[in-house]
Order: structure tokens, then C-alpha cells, then sequence
């Protein structure tokens, strides 16, 4: 008795979906389209910036704003990513002042010519000033002038809020406190695009 009723549906299936093979219109044709490549997550960020550090003007990707912190020639490398859980962030500078210590914090917006044109720091999910809610990169650099740090946070960017900059500030960032996340005046600054 069964056996009726599945065919009868088949039938029924088989006729509602025969209107449905028209082309793509025009806007989404697939014909000669490239094989996607290994899947990311809808979320996935990748950002990076850097390179040599120059006065403060429109369009430059990294901007020294105190020359005596930041000497010139001084240089860096910036990478922020995350895929759907997880934000890694790295920043490696060479050229710096010798065995000194900096604040340096991921930022909302590209860098400008004002120092404050980066905006506030990026926070997670609440406004206050943690490692744990901001990306904070702070390092001291070697005899050398050179410093490499990378900061993991347990949780992502979100693609339509990433950050937009790296800022280097003149002090090591302050923890706690009622002045939790300052780190003094800014100094340098590297603008973050995708990669």
C-alpha cells in the first residue's frame, strides 16, 4: 500500500521541479568560473600593514610622530588575523631606541595625520581597557633597537569592525587601575588594510 503513495510523490516532486532548471540570470553566471580554493570561515580577517616610518601625511602607511622615539629609518611589520574564534596579531620592529620600552594597542580607525585620527583602541565586546578585551602588542626592544611580539586573544575580529591600525605609544601600557590602557603619547602609527 505504501509503495503507491512514495511513487505518487515522486511524480509530484519530479514535475514541481522540472521548471527549475533555467540558466543563472546574466549577474550570476557560473560558466568558466575559477574552483573556490580551500574553504575559510564567512569570518576570517587578515590585515596587515608597515614599512618605513615617514612624517605624518595623508595616504602614508606608517607615520612617525615623535623622531626621537621613532628615528628615522626605523621600520615595521604588522599582521592581524583571525578566523572564526581566535585573533593572533604580530608586530616586529627594527631601527627603535635600544633597550626601551613602548605601549602599542590596535586601533579603530587608519592612521592621519593627528595623532588622534586612529581613533580609540579595538575593543572585543565591552568598553573597558583589558589585555583580555583589546589587542595589546607592548614591547622593548633589544640592543639593537629591534622587537618582535605576537598577542592571541580567545576570541575574533569582526569583519565589519576590524581594526584599522597599529599605534605606538611612548610608555608600556598601564594594566590596572583607573588608568588601565594608557600608555602615554602616540608616537608612531601603522594603517592596516587586507591582505
Amino acid at each position: 500500500m505504501r509503495l503507491p503513495v512514495v511513487l505518487a510523490a515522486a511524480a509530484l516532486l519530479a514535475a514541481a521541479c522540472a521548471g527549475q532548471g533555467a540558466p543563472h540570470p546574466a549577474a550570476h553566471d557560473t560558466r568558466g568560473a575559477v574552483p573556490a580554493g580551500p574553504a575559510e570561515p564567512a569570518s576570517a580577517v587578515k590585515l596587515v600593514g608597515g614599512g618605513r616610518f615617514g612624517v605624518p601625511a595623508s595616504g602614508t602607511s606608517a607615520i612617525a610622530y615623535d623622531p626621537k622615539l621613532v628615528p628615522a629609518g626605523a621600520t615595521a611589520r604588522v599582521t592581524a588575523e583571525s578566523g572564526a574564534v581566535m585573533a593572533t596579531s604580530t608586530v616586529t620592529v627594527e631601527g627603535f631606541l635600544p633597550d626601551r620600552a613602548y605601549g602599542v594597542h590596535l586601533h579603530v580607525n587608519p592612521c592621519g595625520p593627528d595623532p588622534e585620527a586612529a581613533g580609540p583602541h579595538y575593543q572585543h565586546a565591552h568598553a573597558h581597557a583589558s589585555a583580555d578585551n583589546e589587542v595589546w602588542l607592548d614591547f622593548t626592544t633589544d640592543p639593537q633597537g629591534a622587537a618582535t611580539v605576537t598577542a592571541r586573544q580567545g576570541w575574533a575580529f569582526v569583519p565589519e569592525r576590524a581594526p584599522r591600525s597599529l599605534v605606538i605609544h611612548a610608555k608600556r601600557t598601564k594594566a590596572a587601575g583607573a588608568r588601565a590602557g594608557t600608555a602615554g603619547p602616540r608616537v608612531a602609527c601603522v594603517t592596516l588594510g587586507p591582505q
